[in-house]
């Protein structure tokens, strides 16, 4: 049975006992959500995104391309490879490094 979590997004189909996931454990959602492109997802239930957004420079009146990265959580209900468009939640930090869950895989 899975959990409502306030966010109209897909619910993944398959059951998991992760208690970080935000379907079917405990791990509330809050704050920003991200959208991003994965980059990598060689660590054991964690993928690295990179968001890319506009800066703009007054002193030159022109936009750069800027990127960041984040670390975010992913599920044993949700299977992510790099390269997809995923949806990722703001939640409680989980480690050192990680305060996203990934809640739904776009594409």
């Amino acid at each position: 049975m899975t959990q409502n979590i306030g966010l109209k997004v897909k619910e993944p189909t398959r059951e998991c006992e992760d208690r970080h996931c935000p379907f079917h454990g405990g791990l509330s959602i809050r704050g920003k959500l991200f959208d991003g492109k994965v980059t990598g997802a060689k660590a054991k239930q964690t993928i690295t995104l990179q968001k890319d957004a506009p800066i703009y420079f007054s002193k030159f009146k022109r936009y750069a391309r800027g990127t960041s990265t984040i670390h975010a959580h992913v599920p044993g209900c949700i299977d992510v490879e790099a390269g997809d468009h995923v949806l990722t939640a703001e939640c409680r930090p989980i480690s050192k490094s990680v305060s996203y869950v990934v809640v739904e895989v776009k594409a």
